[in-house]
């Protein structure tokens, strides 16, 4: 099993190939996205974060998933032009994934692996579900759908007070 959230690469919603090691030394918050979902209004709030936080190294990162009620069906290009037009998303957005069972693309196998859920459930069990991960490369904290971007702040500016590793 991998050791960092570097040893990963995905596919950026435009098609081309996303290194996390890329990211070295920066704090990431990786999110299950869905366009047609009660939580998608949280696009706004995850952008905030981003404009607040990404000259001090936070990127967030969206996987866009049609796992969970299919809330995400169209294609890439349409959910990138949803995201952008809707909430003016400009942070990362990867190519649509699955999140869950044998499919799972093999990044959310390890975050999962790495911050279980409640009750130890590895299992992501809707969309917006977060993975706060520091400087470091792992991963720090898993948040519920529910929990809003805004109330991840204080763990976010923690995880960025943290010494960038050598």
């Amino acid at each position: 099993m991998p050791g960092t959230i570097h040893d990963f690469q995905s596919l950026s919603i435009a098609g081309k190939p996303a290194h996390f090691a890329s990211q070295r030394g920066k704090v990431l918050l990786v999110v299950n996205t869905a366009s047609a979902c009660g939580f998608t209004p949280q696009f706004k709030g995850l952008e905030q974060l981003w404009r607040d936080y990404g000259d001090r190294g936070l990127v967030v990162v969206g996987f866009p998933s049609n796992e969970f009620g299919a809330q995400d069906p169209g294609s890439n290009d349409e959910i990138a032009s949803f995201c952008e037009m809707n909430y003016g998303v400009s942070f990362p957005m990867m190519a649509k994934v699955q999140v869950n069972g044998d499919e799972a693309h093999p990044l959310w196998k390890w975050l999962k692996s790495e911050a279980p859920g409640v009750l130890g459930s590895e299992a992501v069990k809707w969309n917006f579900t977060k993975f706060l991960v520091g400087r470091d490369g792992r991963v720090i904290k898993r948040y519920a759908p529910n929990e809003a971007p805004e109330s991840l702040r204080s763990d976010i500016e923690a995880a960025l007070a943290a010494p960038v590793p050598a």
